[in-house]
């Protein structure tokens, strides 16, 4: 008995674990804002927890039925919490109202665990073993289960199978329990008649789990889904509406096939037309090869290299026809290298020099992104640049996040870039700007403008530099690692919007 109950210790601190990481990447997948939400829902699942042990003083008498009864029940609704988040997000306008009673209930079912266990094992063990080995085994359960969830579990299984599994592992050990713990005949039986209901169930979600995760996303996606894939580094999905393609990480919209072109001819051409005689030109996220096939109608370029931190994303865009379509099977062309890796980390270790830098990361909506739009990301990248180097960066909406886009150009500044600000109107996000960087004055822009643009011209690209009103110049802080200011003004600019 006392073998069985500490063996659960470890598996049931890895599920209660799982169950809290699964609530905050959803969570942080449906709403953006990472570190907001894993904050919110790990801050409310502990105090639950509080309440799940103050409650547990109240189980008195068979305490060993009522131990697997939390068991079987935490698998249940732990094992359907992903399919039921996923779920009510798009049947419910108000989806922390689902999000925080799961949490609750869980993260209270979970707190009951380990005082039971220390009850019933009181008497096997003396307070200062019983105590040392319940902690050491759940604490190892949970390091388990944080190192095998981002690893394995959330790229290979996705959230909704995974959920089902450790459901099911949940269950599986209150079943367990019913052959080895000391039970009456008819506590065991209802036990086991229980176990198999509730396994059946899970078994039943884990094996419709693609149905449920596809008819989740038709819900989120107004157009068809053409490619969903959850990678080691995010959730891709690709839809069509006709002959428009989309593409989404995480939920939110990367481009449309309507009018990327507006973006991308903004991203690109200002810097390399910004360079005498551009050749080496680096790019910097931008997986999807749409900036590539744009410096490649600049025949003077000799060689690109494209890094990007999810080999899923360079490999879909380079092989998948319907995608090729779109950036004209740039990742292919012999000028291109494509290098899978941190660009942080590849900065540092890489010895080139480039004559244009192109920036197209996601917009800074968690740290682990604003890192890369900080002062120690830019002074990193300038080891990489001559005196005559061009760097370009997207920078999110000067009309809807004001502070945030003026944080870039100041954290520019700070970093010793001389600056010049550009926006351009894309449909389908509206105002966006980017940022021009160089170590010496920016010159004026060549006249040789590829001859077969859809949008930019001579005129047009004089324009962008041309701000309105309500989109001027702000003082804001720089975006520093130890401060992330950046996140934070971009977290309260986008939220103001979306409320």
């Amino acid at each position: 008995m006392q073998r069985t109950l500490l063996i659960s210790v470890l598996i049931l601190s890895s599920c209660g674990l799982v169950y809290e990481l699964l609530a905050g990447t959803v969570a942080s997948y449906l709403l953006g804002e990472t570190a907001t939400q894993f904050s919110l829902v790990i801050g409310v699942y502990l105090f639950s927890m509080g309440i799940g042990s103050w409650l547990s003083r109240y189980l008195i008498e068979d305490l060993i039925p009522k131990f697997l009864d939390v068991e079987l029940a935490l698998g249940l609704l732990g094992g359907f919490s992903a399919s039921i988040l996923f779920l009510s997000f798009g049947q419910t306008r108000i989806f922390q109202i689902p999000l925080f009673t799961l949490v609750v209930a869980v993260g209270t079912l979970v707190g009951m665990e380990i005082p039971l266990l220390l009850r019933i094992l009181k008497n096997k063990l003396g307070f200062r073993d019983m105590v040392s080995k319940v902690l050491s085994l759940d604490y190892a359960g949970a390091l388990l289960a944080s190192l095998a969830f981002p690893i394995f579990f959330a790229p290979k299984l996705g959230m909704v199978r995974t959920s089902f599994f450790f459901g099911l592992l949940n269950a599986g050990t209150a079943l367990w329990g019913t052959f080895v713990l000391p039970l009456s005949d008819k506590d065991k039986n209802l036990l086991r008649a229980k176990s198999a209901l509730v396994m059946t169930l899970l078994g039943l979600g884990f094996a419709f789990s693609e149905f449920i995760t596809n008819y989740s996303e038709e819900n989120l996606f107004s157009d068809e889904i053409i490619y969903s894939k959850q990678t080691n580094f995010q959730k891709i999905i690709v839809t069509r509406y006709k002959s428009e393609l989309r593409l989404f990480l995480n939920g939110h919209l990367q481009f449309s096939s309507r009018d990327e072109y507006r973006y991308h001819e903004t991203l690109t051409h200002p810097a390399l037309l910004s360079h005498p005689n551009p050749k080496r030109v680096l790019v910097l996220g931008g997986g999807d090869g749409l900036a590539v096939r744009e410096i490649l109608k600049h025949p003077g370029v000799e060689s690109i290299t494209l890094v990007d931190l999810d080999p899923e994303m360079t490999k879909i865009f380079s092989e998948q026809s319907i995608l090729t379509e779109i950036n004209g099977s740039s990742l292919k062309n012999p000028k291109v290298k494509v290098e899978n890796a941190d660009a942080f980390l590849w900065l540092e270790r890489s010895n080139s020099v480039f004559d244009v830098v192109l920036i197209d990361f996601p917009d800074p909506s968690n740290f682990s992104i604003g890192k890369l739009y900080s002062t120690a990301f830019y002074r990193s990248l300038k080891r990489r640049l001559n005196e005559f180097s061009i760097v370009e960066v997207q920078s999110t909406s000067p009309l809807f996040a004001r502070m945030s886009f003026w944080c870039v150009d100041a954290t520019l500044r700070e970093s010793g870039f001389n600056t010049k600000a550009l926006h351009v109107y894309v449909p389908s996000f509206g105002e966006w700007g980017f940022v021009l960087g160089g170590i010496g004055k920016l010159p004026a822009y060549r006249k040789d403008l590829p001859q077969d643009l859809k949008f930019l011209n001579e005129i047009e690209l004089k324009s962008l530099s041309e701000f309105p009103q309500d989109m001027s110049k702000v003082p804001t802080e720089p975006n520093r690692l130890d401060n992330q200011s950046l996140v934070r003004y971009y977290d309260q600019e986008w939220n103001r919007i979306l409320d």
